[in-house]
């Protein structure tokens, strides 16, 4: 079942979704040559703790850790460790964070250093794909209609289009329903129709190369099958009379 929230509980959501964005900035001045996964992954959590807030990642059906670093040819669900950033990476920062009854949860792909710049077009393409979906992100138009303008900006560059991951209603669970793919197939439907107080993850996960991907035996990461780059950009949204209020960019335009 979709929830719709009263303005005073996105009021409330908001607060979580900044805790969100600041551990964003904070794991994005960590990106540096040398830095391991787990470090950046300690310092988020006792960041979002700091707040009174809990990692909404940690434990979430077994997943390990408190936040998901996923680099170059890994889409998502990366599980921080010891591995060093070396320069020239691309790192996927996927956090989440639960306070006073809610849910934030966005993500962001940086750069270690510099990097090539067929990987930089990716991450902007990545970047445009979830604000060209959010012009549709008005109350009587239709999830599809979201789906539909990020796959057309991310194909339009040749890229592909991760069909196994989609984004996903949020409040005060994590994920809830609608289900937000970034592709269109008429056999799923038009979607659910927005409507004012609907919350939503919109994240585009593009690959540079094909849009298939494969899960390692950790049960969690997924990477692209081809090996080819791949980047992540997620915000929580509100719908609104209106423009959509994106809730986990309040304090900074990345």
């Amino acid at each position: 079942m979709i929830t719709i929230k009263t303005k005073s509980e996105i009021a409330q959501m908001q607060k979580a979704c900044t805790i969100v964005e600041r551990t964003l900035l904070l794991l994005r001045d960590m990106v540096e040559v040398g830095v391991t996964t787990e470090q950046m992954d300690k310092e988020a959590k006792k960041f979002i703790e700091s707040f009174g807030a809990t990692p909404s990642f940690l434990n979430y059906n077994g997943y390990p850790k408190s936040v998901c670093i996923s680099v170059n040819d890994q889409v998502v669900h990366g599980i921080p460790d010891g591995c060093k950033l070396r320069r020239g990476d691309i790192v996927s920062c996927d956090v989440g964070a639960y306070f006073e009854g809610y849910h934030g949860d966005a993500a962001r792909t940086y750069i270690v250093g510099d990097t090539s710049e067929e990987a930089k077009q990716l991450i902007k393409v990545t970047r445009e794909s979830f604000f060209k979906g959010i012009e549709y992100a008005r109350a009587g138009n239709r999830i599809s209609d979201i789906s539909k303008a990020i796959q057309a900006h991310a194909e339009s560059y040749g890229y592909g289009v991760v069909r196994e991951l989609i984004g996903h209603g949020i409040g005060t669970k994590l994920h809830e329903k609608p289900d937000i793919p970034n592709f269109y197939d008429p056999r799923m439907g038009l979607g659910a129709k927005l409507l004012e107080g609907m919350t939503l993850a919109v994240e585009p996960m593009i690959n540079m190369g094909s849009e298939k991907v494969y899960v390692l035996e950790n049960g969690w990461t997924v990477l692209t099958y081809d090996g080819s780059l791949s980047a992540h950009y997620e915000n929580t949204i509100a719908i609104t009379d209106g423009e959509p209020i994106i809730m986990t960019m309040q304090l900074e335009d990345f």
